[in-house]
């Protein structure tokens, strides 16, 4: 069932190998790059046997062999022109001697919501088709300056909501060309698990990291609220929104945590992280880091599909032989009946104000400048009912019929759920942790194996309360990692949800997890194309 990945010597050799400093001489051997870590690739360009030139072009004949071609996956809305070019000054900018870190020469994809100074920002919509936004979001400028190169812009779903989008169309699970990659983030997901680069960042409101990571088989991170600043992404409900990395690996996540966070004077919320975050958060790659943890398990999210209720029980088998002590727990009723209604009252009052503030201030005068502007031009645009924004909505249909009418941010339904409901959830969450002295609470991110896209519209018969969504009530972390296959080998992951500004926490725990089952395979849609081997120390 488990199809190994490479293996890391140790937290130590990793680290010295990301700094490119000297370690014990090793073996060379050949690794396929759609498969390699970012620090084996960072390792294999200090040593001089892989260029950033040379990563590009690799990333770039996947993207050809496989978006447009072949499976047809559609992840990709805008390749940037200049990724070559950048890739090339990088190169000689080690061979003088810079290397900037980990991330020197590194390709990254982004959900197109993220603003780039040399790529349109579409959000996925027909109405920003061509917007070039004046800078780059700051989780971007970071990456850049950390030396990573921005490959492309990739699919989503339409201003951050459903899982497909008037720009990008319908993207393709490369496991299972008819099931969904889920959304928003969906064209992210698919183009990390398809190879297409080593590094994607998505955004989450709901569950849009974590459900698209999930169906897809990859690592993803929905990390503090605070923790890394949204400024210079669009919008969806700026109380819940967060941006995190999306990657192969536990490693990779926390490679490029690091080099994202900081205090954003642009962003409020970033002020929570001060004194809190990190720059280098590898140093938590433990191995053993599940050894005398408690972990709890949140049953209300199972029974909803046997197959991936079999593989969450397979890994609570692995935990306790990592040796973790799991416990059984449970969110109150009452709780669960209320959380996914408060996520989805709270975003349409936010988004009819947020994204408006947003056109004014990134697009330019021929684009829309307000919701209403969205709703107006939109009827021009009836390829925006591309997908069920809500049950057998679309996206236009979803703003007409949701979004403008919801309550005025100023109204008593919104400032109860904003005032009470989410600091209550913080203490409830908080409680569950405390009772039982855990370092985490562990769930199926996805409940059920991903649905097909052509299958009946709206929730599936039986469909039982979503876990997702309290990560994004609380603000807390959440970590995404592999945890096998379904029998029709369909990947199944597992969130590691912990509190506030508990991310060295959870990558511990979810670095040793990956390491005890290796639960990651190649999407069968993609397969390695020749010439991709590189040689890694």
């Amino acid at each position: 069932m488990f199809k190994p990945a490479v293996k890391f010597a140790s937290a130590v050799a990793l680290t010295a190998a990301l700094l490119g400093s000297a370690a014990a001489p090793a073996m060379a051997r050949q690794v396929e790059f759609d498969q390699a870590t970012i620090a084996e690739l960072a390792a294999a360009m200090n040593a001089g046997t892989l260029t950033a030139e040379k990563l590009m072009e690799l990333c770039l004949a996947r993207i050809k062999a496989y978006d447009r071609a072949g499976p047809k996956l559609h992840a990709v809305i805008t390749l940037n022109p200049k990724a070559m070019e950048e890739a090339k000054a990088l190169d000689a900018e080690r061979k003088a001697g810079k290397v900037r870190g980990p991330l020197h020469g590194i390709p990254v994809v982004l959900k197109d919501n993220y603003d780039t100074v040399e790529m349109q920002t579409t959000g996925g919509s027909v109405l920003l088709e061509g917007a070039i936004p004046p800078d780059d979001a700051f989780m971007v400028k970071k990456l850049r300056d950390a030396g990573a190169i921005m490959l492309a812009k990739v699919n989503l779903g339409e201003f951050a909501n459903g899982s497909q989008s008037s720009m990008g169309g319908q993207s393709l699970n490369p496991h299972d060309l008819t099931r969904t990659p889920a959304g928003s983030s969906g064209g992210t997901g698919v183009a990390v698990a398809a190879g297409y680069a080593p590094l994607g960042l998505g955004t989450d409101t709901g569950g849009s990291i974590r459900g698209p990571s999930n169906v897809n088989g990859i690592v993803g991170l929905k990390p503090t609220h605070g923790l890394v600043s949204r400024d210079g992404i669009i919008p969806l409900a700026l109380s819940l929104d967060t941006g995190g990395p999306m990657a192969r690996s536990v490693s990779d996540i926390a490679i490029s945590l690091g080099a994202m966070t900081g205090v954003d004077p642009k962003d409020e919320a970033t002020k929570k992280s001060e004194g809190k975050f990190e720059k280098d958060y590898t140093k938590y790659l433990k191995a053993d880091g599940l050894k005398g943890a408690r972990i709890g398990l949140a049953r209300d999210f199972m029974g909803q599909d046997p197959d991936v209720d079999w593989m969450v029980e397979s890994a609570v088998v692995a935990l306790k032989k990592a040796g973790a002590t799991v416990v059984d727990i449970r969110y109150p009723k009452w709780f669960l009946d209320a959380s996914g209604p408060a996520v989805f009252t709270l975003y349409p009052s936010e988004f009819r104000v947020q994204i408006g503030d947003y056109l004014r201030a990134k697009t330019g005068p021929k684009y829309p400048k307000s919701l209403d502007d969205l709703i107006a031009r939109g009827q021009e645009y009836r390829s925006m009912e591309a997908d069920g924004a809500g049950p057998n909505l679309s996206r236009w249909q979803y703003m007409v019929k949701t979004e403008k009418p919801s309550e005025d941010m100023t109204g008593p339904g919104y400032l109860a759920l904003k005032n009470y409901f989410l600091p209550m959830t913080v203490n409830l969450v908080n409680g569950i942790l405390a009772k039982d002295k855990l370092d985490a609470i562990v769930y199926p991110t996805g409940s059920r194996r991903p649905a097909q896209i052509a299958g009946p519209p709206g929730p599936p018969a039986g469909s039982g309360p979503s876990a997702t969504g309290i990560a994004n009530l609380s603000g807390f972390p959440d970590l995404i990692v592999p945890a096998g296959f379904t029998t029709d080998d369909l990947p199944v992951t597992i969130s590691f949800f912990g509190t506030a500004f508990s991310e060295p926490k959870l990558i511990s725990l979810g670095y040793s997890f990956e390491q005890a089952t290796h639960a990651i395979r190649r999407p069968v849609n993609t397969p390695a194309l020749p010439g991709g081997t590189i040689e890694v120390k």
